[in-house]
């Protein structure tokens, strides 16, 4: 059997790191996405490189959605020439950035970053992706536990995260013709660089998120890394257009 192949955004870092790192741990083949930081995204590649699988790094800005058919083409390159696959297995739509503002005191050009990022773009990036998926492939949006309750300054980012948990129940419905899964996976609070780290460096925000979750501690980024390599397993497949909250019961 040909080996899996997954497409991650975002995977030089964070929760996306953890994803490509858990993968590649069960042999599955990354091909990963950065923003900006090259260095990095090659110090990722030099890292993640298991005995049966490891990580390719292309650059990509999800909020411009003109370069997408460009990342389709060396995409389906890499797919073929340097795997010898015919598609991808699973799509992981995880790149993003947060602009923390209230409603009140939201700019325009703040407003129209959100939506390009978190909405616009993983909805453009998947239809443009269609044709290298798989059928019975799996398609995840990372979205966030807080559509689901409030964090003060985070509405224009969870707004479009809800908008795309609503866009993951139509992609569910209109991709099951060739059983390819749609879900959504909102984290919680993680200790990571996100939004400036501050769930991972402030102690007052840590100490108040951590009394918030029964499970008393705030997340790490494995703890995403490897519920997503779950939910991509053999095992989920009967999972589909659902979203899954991993947070520890945060806000319960």
């Amino acid at each position: 059997m040909s080996k899996k192949i997954a497409f991650i955004t975002g995977a030089n870092r964070g929760l996306g790191y953890s994803m490509a790192r858990h993968l590649i741990g069960d042999g599955v083949e990354v091909i990963g996405t950065y923003h900006s930081n090259q260095e990095e995204a090659h110090a990722a590649e030099r890292v993640l490189r298991g005995d049966n699988a490891r990580l390719r790094m292309l650059r990509l800005d999800i909020a411009d959605s003109a370069s997408f058919p460009l990342i389709v083409t060396d995409v389906g390159r890499i797919v073929r020439e340097e795997l010898a696959g015919d598609a991808l297995d699973y799509v992981v739509h995880n790149a993003g950035n947060i602009i923390h503002s209230r409603f009140p005191d939201t700019r325009a050009e703040q407003l129209d970053n959100q939506y390009a990022v978190h909405f616009k773009g993983p909805y453009l990036l998947s239809a443009a992706l269609l044709p290298l998926i798989r059928d019975g492939g799996r398609i995840l949006n990372v979205t966030t536990a807080a559509t689901r309750f409030y964090l003060d300054d985070h509405g224009p980012y969870s707004a479009m995260k809800a908008a795309t948990e609503t866009a993951t129940l139509y992609m569910a419905k209109e991709l099951g013709h060739r059983r390819i899964t749609v879900n959504a996976v909102a984290p919680g609070a993680i200790a990571t660089d996100f939004g400036g780290g501050m769930v991972r460096d402030d102690a007052k925000v840590r100490q108040m998120l951590t009394e918030a979750t029964p499970l008393g501690r705030v997340g790490e980024a494995d703890d995403i890394g490897a519920a997503v390599a779950a939910l991509l397993s053999d095992n989920m497949g009967w999972v589909n257009g659902q979203r899954i909250e991993i947070t520890g019961g945060q806000s319960l």
